[in-house]
């Protein structure tokens, strides 16, 4: 193990960065696409409820299958990747979003808009802040599930610790395979570790707010 890193730690950190690269993309685009359809949709429900059903189907399709589809549209590389991985983090968020925001007390948003405050401020303040441990709880599902899905984008050339993964089964070495393992695992906790840093700032930050109020 310690040899193996020793001879090839400059290309095994190159596939780190190009991994936390496919997911923290996708991440960041399916978070405003799913924040921007939701302040949208918050009056068509049956609308947002079509939505996850869509992308529900879009899940559930084979990652292989899905990378393999958009090659003549976008080829290969990150950028087929960072599609396929937003597609299927943004049925994720949407799910876990809108169970949030409909969680809360209808009261509270009528209470929000009767001091003053219009439909987009009250979801900003009331709704958005309230939701905060729906969306992290989201985020971290959707980070997990597409740390391990980036793996199978290096069968499109598109880097990550995928390539480590495929490096052990073609040789059958079995170091380049822990190694892969271990990377991805150890890049899924210390991001986990950082958006649970974000929610605690947040929620922090949003309760001194309503304390000066």
């Amino acid at each position: 193990m310690i040899d193996y890193w020793n001879a090839n730690w400059s290309t095994m950190v190159v596939d780190m960065q190009q991994h936390l690269a496919m997911v923290l993309a996708s991440l960041g685009i399916a978070l405003m696409i799913a924040i921007v359809l939701i302040a949208l949709l918050m009056r068509r429900p049956n609308w947002l409820n079509g939505l996850v059903y869509f992308f529900s189907l879009l899940y559930s399709v084979p990652s292989f299958a899905f990378f393999a589809m958009l090659l003549p549209i976008s080829g290969l590389g990150m950028r087929s990747a960072i599609i396929v991985l937003t597609v299927y983090c943004e049925y994720v968020l949407l799910r876990t979003f809108i169970t949030g925001i409909q969680g809360i007390d209808p009261a509270l948003v009528e209470v929000a808009q009767g001091m003053g405050m219009t439909r987009r401020q009250a979801f900003m303040k009331v709704q958005l802040p309230l939701a905060l441990p729906a969306i992290f709880s989201g985020l971290q599902v959707a980070l997990a599930s597409m740390m391990g899905i980036a793996t199978i984008a290096a069968t499109i050339n598109a880097g990550g610790l995928g390539q480590l993964l495929f490096e052990g089964l073609q040789t059958q070495q079995t170091v380049p395979l822990l190694w892969g393992t271990i990377l991805t695992i150890a890049l899924t906790l210390i991001c986990a570790g950082v958006l649970k840093m974000i929610e605690w700032a947040l929620t922090h930050r949003w309760k001194a707010a309503l304390a000066k109020n």
